[in-house]
């Protein structure tokens, strides 16, 4: 079968879709419109205003509030969905969720390091262990949260202290992991993928901030994580690292595919660089006639508060049939890098 060409008709699809959320990633990621024009700060605020924005932040509402990283309906994951979504920026009701998860981030607990003794020494005290001289610290929690601050415009100021424990943490290879196994001494894709995005956002929101100049090149040592491996693809043999790779997703949370890494590629600035042109053709490849679609999904849809519910549909998986959310990242993704054809 001849393989589908042109996007104009999926971009058309996009913007007559019942979603705001949809139309905005359209509109602003896709057709690459002006985030401030009168239009597009009109649909931010029907997406204010939205049944998904109301699910979402339903359970903040209720006396027993999720923990901040409960999995997915914690203010931790509600930030990081809003953000994605084009939820309106500034927003002061969304300050307890932002206090709730930079309390958990910023705790005491990470500014205390120790050397264990073993890999099961390393879970019996608070703090962050130093094995090998490497820290086993999960900076996809803290690159997400610095990622959802920026987004939303909810930095009060702590952003910057996300960035210096991101920056403390960071492996000479230029990622991070959180494996306490001392022969781990690789960076994880799924640990480095949001501290790069959200070092890179807060280095783009903040170019006079004193902590600016490292996060920006923070943010490009970590994208040499996934250049080297060419998002995909072992250094040593060529083949590709994990099948999952190529199976789409939405919400990623903090897993990896595919898109997600070209996705932070581009939040980096470095969607141009060659190594990237595997995984842009890969994600062509991965094309029905309708779209993209999520092959997989890391969610249960549930209201009520479980270990891996989201308390919103983010519309299924398929084999053959598009979903909405994935069809918009990935044309996003070939809008950066000039890929996409209208």
């Amino acid at each position: 079968m001849t393989p589908p060409t042109g996007h104009a008709a999926l971009v058309e699809a996009l913007l007559a879709s019942p979603e705001p959320s949809i139309r905005w990633k359209a509109r602003v990621r896709v057709l690459d419109e002006a985030p401030d024009s009168a239009e597009v700060v009109a649909l931010r605020e029907e997406i204010r205003r939205s049944a998904r924005v109301a699910s979402l932040l339903a359970p903040f509402s209720a006396a027993e509030r999720p923990a901040a990283y409960a999995k997915w309906q914690g203010a931790h994951w509600v930030l990081a969905a809003l953000a994605d979504l084009g939820h309106p920026p500034g927003d002061p009701a969304l300050h307890p969720l932002r206090d709730q998860v930079l309390d958990a981030w910023l705790a005491p607990s990470y500014y205390q390091e120790f050397e264990p003794t073993s890999k099961a020494a390393s879970y019996s005290r608070a703090g962050v262990p130093v094995i090998r001289g490497r820290h086993r610290s999960h900076g996809s929690q803290h690159g997400s949260a610095l990622l959802s601050l920026v987004a939303l415009d909810l930095d009060d100021g702590r952003g910057a202290d996300l960035v210096e424990r991101l920056l403390h943490w960071q492996w000479p290879d230029g990622g991070w992991n959180c494996d306490r196994d001392a022969a781990a001494d690789t960076s994880s894709f799924c640990e480095t993928l949001l501290p790069a995005r959200g070092l890179a956002a807060y280095a783009a929101r903040n170019a006079a901030a004193p902590a600016a100049p490292a996060a920006a090149a923070a943010a490009r040592r970590a994208a040499e994580v996934f250049l080297v491996r060419r998002l995909a693809y072992r250094v040593s043999t060529g083949e590709l690292i994990h099948r999952e790779f190529t199976r789409l997703h939405y919400p990623l949370y903090w897993h990896y595919d595919v898109l997600g890494g070209l996705k932070g590629m581009a939040d980096v600035g470095v969607l141009d660089d060659p190594r990237c042109a595997d995984a842009l053709d890969l994600l062509e490849s991965l094309r029905v006639a309708d779209g993209w679609p999520a092959t997989a999904r890391y969610y249960t849809v549930s209201s009520a508060l479980g270990r891996h519910h989201d308390s919103v549909d983010w519309g299924g998986t398929s084999v053959r049939r598009a979903n909405p959310w994935v069809t918009a990242e990935a044309l996003a993704v070939l809008r950066a890098a000039g890929r996409l054809s209208l």
